[in-house]
């Protein structure tokens, strides 16, 4: 009987180290700078379906979104005209959305590969994350045009700097 207890409280033990490894993503920060105009700018509305396992970071999944519709570069103007039809059109396309297709880690960076999606157009895309206490920071290059929004005619003056800040729980 004491050994039946014994593997018991061994096997619930090992499935509570397991859920406790599990760690979610509570918030984020979005930020991004457009380079060629020196533009910042943030995304709201974050929403996440990510779960990350630091023992065993391959197991991580990232999965999230933020709505168009909350872009803020500081200007109104800017921002209405980045909203509707000939940059984000928010109207047919109100997400921008994010899932991984690898997570590995090398020393402290934690290399996130997957797909974004902007405006129905999907593109790879690997972000570099570090982890600092109860945040994961993140950062990518992208460039706008890719995308559809085509802020400049030259691709390499369509150039966004993204920056993102998880709040870890």
């Amino acid at each position: 009987m004491k050994f039946q207890i014994a593997i018991v409280l061994l096997i619930f033990s090992n499935f509570l180290a397991k859920a406790q490894s599990n760690i979610q993503i509570s918030s984020a920060d979005v930020s991004f700078v457009f380079v060629n105009n020196d533009v910042e700018g943030t995304l709201e509305g974050f929403t996440s379906e990510s779960v990350l396992d630091f023992d065993q970071i391959e197991n991580s999944k990232l999965k999230g979104s933020v709505n168009v519709e909350t872009i803020s570069t500081g200007n109104s103007v800017r921002n209405w005209s980045l909203r509707r039809g000939k940059y984000f059109d928010v109207d047919n396309f109100p997400k921008i959305n994010f899932e991984s297709s690898s997570v590995r880690q090398e020393g402290d960076i934690i290399t996130v590969n997957g797909k974004l999606t902007i405006k129905d157009v999907t593109k790879d895309i690997t972000f570099s994350f570090e982890r600092n206490n109860k945040q994961l920071v993140g950062k990518t290059t992208l460039y706008s045009s890719d995308y559809g929004i085509n802020i400049k005619s030259d691709r390499e003056k369509n150039k966004v700097l993204v920056k993102l800040v998880f709040q870890l729980k």
